[in-house]
């Protein structure tokens, strides 16, 4: 499913325009986004959480030059889903 998908079928089901929906979606990305670049973690009750992970400091090999490399701690977005929804999924895809 694409953002597209998901403006459709909210716009289907609610009856509020596309624009208007797509303006919302696209707010609420950017509202993740912006938290998740400051370091602060969302939270959605039922549906799971977007957290930034921290990746510690670690040793790589280039196999084409046969050198080792030093990948540097860094941080990363996440998502989490929520136990209800790992269930709801678990159950329900065939």
């Amino acid at each position: 499913m694409t953002k597209a998908d998901i403006v459709n079928e909210v716009s289907k089901n609610t009856g509020i325009e596309k624009v208007t929906v797509q303006r919302a979606v696209e707010a609420f990305m950017e509202t993740v986004k912006g938290s998740l670049v400051e370091g602060k973690n969302v939270y959605l009750r039922g549906f799971g959480s977007f957290i930034v992970k921290k990746r510690a400091e670690k040793t790589a090999r280039n196999i084409s030059k046969n050198t080792t490399i030093i990948i540097p701690q860094h941080f990363i977005p996440s998502f989490k889903p929520a136990k209800t929804f790992v269930n709801k999924v678990k159950n329900n895809v065939k």
